[in-house]
């Protein structure tokens, strides 16, 4: 499968990224706020192909799995809100994340049958080939 999430490589990203990094040592928020997109895994297998994306802190109800043509795409947008009280000063604080990637199905990814599953963060997709397009052997025969 191919990925096509555009990536565009500056000197400014660089930096950027670096900052992520520090600010992410003195940060109080969960690690969902923090990634941008997960980390994915993709294998192939004789009769499917599996996708392993991490999660970390979402759950299977954060997370939408839509395949429309040859393209699979993992998205999810989670906010939170927060109010505190306390000796007279109020804390209000709205945070929220998103993300979404497209992968392109292979040619031979049987799209009516994919399954998703869900455990500790970890969602794993099984895209199993489609029977016809598995390699057929022929028969030889003497004349």
């Amino acid at each position: 499968m191919k990925d096509v999430v555009k990536y565009e490589p500056s000197f400014l990203n660089v930096f950027g990224d670096f900052d992520k990094v520090l600010d992410s040592f003195f940060s109080s928020e969960p690690a969902w706020f923090r990634a941008a997109n997960p980390a994915v895994d993709i294998r192939e297998e004789a009769d499917k192909y599996v996708l392993d994306a991490e999660l970390t802190g979402l759950t299977e109800k954060d997370v939408d799995v839509k395949v429309q043509d040859n393209l699979l795409t993992l998205s999810s947008k989670k906010s939170e809100e927060t109010e505190q009280k306390k000796d007279g000063y109020l804390l209000r604080e709205r945070r929220s994340s998103s993300f979404s990637r497209s992968f392109v199905l292979p040619k031979d990814a049987d799209r009516e049958k994919i399954e998703a599953s869900f455990k500790n963060g970890l969602l794993t997709l099984s895209i199993p080939k489609a029977p016809d397009a598995k390699p057929k052997s022929i028969e030889v025969k003497v004349n």
